[in-house]
C-alpha cells in the first residue's frame, strides 16, 4: 500500500503539529479529537503556526491555504476508514492508548498502519491490543513538530519489516530524519532527556538555585538552546511525570524516581505552557 492519506488522533500540541507537517507535505489529513472545541483550538493553532511561517517567508499564503484545505476535522473515529496510516497522539496513558488502538483496529481498512507518538510506552504492548500487531509501530516526533527534524521509529516485537520500511520512507517524505530505535522504556530520547530534567527539578527542590539560574547554567555552560526547566514547561510537566513514572515502573531503579516537586506541581495543576504556569509564568 502506498501512503497517500494520513490520520491523526488528538488535536493537541503534538497531534496538531503532526497534522500540520503532513498537510504541508501534500498529504490529505483526517484530524480526530473527542470534541469540536478541541478540534477548533487545534486547527486554530495550526493556522497561527502557518501564518508565522508566511510572515517569515518560509511559506507562501497560497501554500498555507492549500495545507489548511487538506485537513479534514472530525469527532467520529469511523472517518479513519480511508486513511493509509494513522498516528495516535493522545494522552501519555497506556490504557487510553490501548482503547484508541482497539477502535482504530476496528475502523481502519486492512493494511492500514497504526502508529503511536508515545514518548515512553511499550509499542509491543500497544500492538498486542490489536488484531494487526504486525502493522503497529512507533513514530515519536519531537516538540515542536514543525521545527524539529527527528523522528524515532520504534518497532514492536511484532512489527513487520515492510511496515518499518514504509514508515521510514514516510518520515523522509515529511522532511524528517528517521532514527531506528529499539522498543524499550523511554526509547533513546527520553531515556536520556527525562532523567536530566528530573535532576534539574531536584536542584530546584533542594533550592540550589532559582529556575532561571539552573537554566542559565545549562544554556551557557553546556550550550543547550533551552534550559531543562523551561523545556519541561514546554513539554508539559504532566507528560514529564508520566514518562518518569514509566521509566521508574519498568526499570525499578531509584535513579528514575520522580522528584517530589514535580509530583506536587502536577497535583497543583501547574503543567507549564499549556495552562500558563509551571516553573515559569506565561501569558
Amino acid at each position: 500500500m502506498t501512503i497517500n492519506s494520513f490520520g491523526v488522533v488528538g488535536a493537541g500540541q503534538m497531534g496538531g503539529g503532526i497534522a500540520q507537517v503532513a498537510a504541508c507535505s501534500g498529504f490529505d489529513v483526517v484530524l480526530y479529537d473527542l470534541n469540536d472545541s478541541a478540534l477548533t483550538r487545534g486547527v486554530g493553532a495550526i493556522s497561527a503556526s502557518l501564518s508565522r511561517m508566511v510572515k517569515k517567508e518560509k511559506l507562501t499564503q497560497d501554500e498555507m491555504d492549500q495545507a489548511l484545505a487538506r485537513i479534514k476535522q472530525t469527532s467520529d473515529m469511523a472517518d479513519m476508514v480511508s486513511v493509509d496510516i494513522v498516528v495516535e497522539a493522545a494522552s501519555e496513558d497506556e490504557e487510553i492508548k490501548k482503547s484508541i488502538f482497539r477502535q482504530l483496529d476496528e475502523v481502519c481498512q486492512p493494511g492500514a498502519i497504526l502508529a503511536t507518538n508515545t514518548s515512553s510506552i511499550s509499542i509491543t504492548r500497544l500492538a498486542a491490543a490489536t488484531s494487526r500487531p504486525g502493522q503497529v509501530i512507533g513514530m515519536h516526533f519531537m516538540n515542536p513538530v514543525p521545527m524539529m527534524q527527528l523522528v524515532e521509529i520504534i518497532r514492536a516485537l511484532q512489527t513487520e519489516e515492510a511496515v518499518f520500511d514504509k514508515v521510514k520512507q514516510l518520515s523522509l517524505d515529511l522532511n524528517k530524519v528517521p532514527v531506528d530505535v529499539k522498543d524499550a522504556p523511554g526509547f533513546v530520547s527520553n531515556r536520556i532527556l527525562m532523567p536530566m530534567i528530573n535532576e534539574a527539578v531536584f536542584c530546584r527542590y533542594e533550592n540550589l538555585a532559582s529556575a532561571e539560574e539552573i537554566d542559565t547554567v545549562m544554556k551557557l555552560g553546556m550550550s543547550h538552546p533551552m534550559g531543562p526547566l523551561a523545556l519541561a514547561d514546554l513539554i508539559g510537566l504532566d507528560t514529564c511525570l508520566s514518562i518518569m513514572e514509566v521509566l521508574y515502573d519498568n526499570f525499578k531503579d531509584s535513579k528514575y524516581r520522580p522528584c517530589p516537586l514535580l509530583v506536587q506541581m502536577v497535583d497543583a495543576g501547574y503543567l507549564g505552557r499549556k495552562n500558563g504556569r509551571g516553573f515559569y509564568h506565561y501569558d
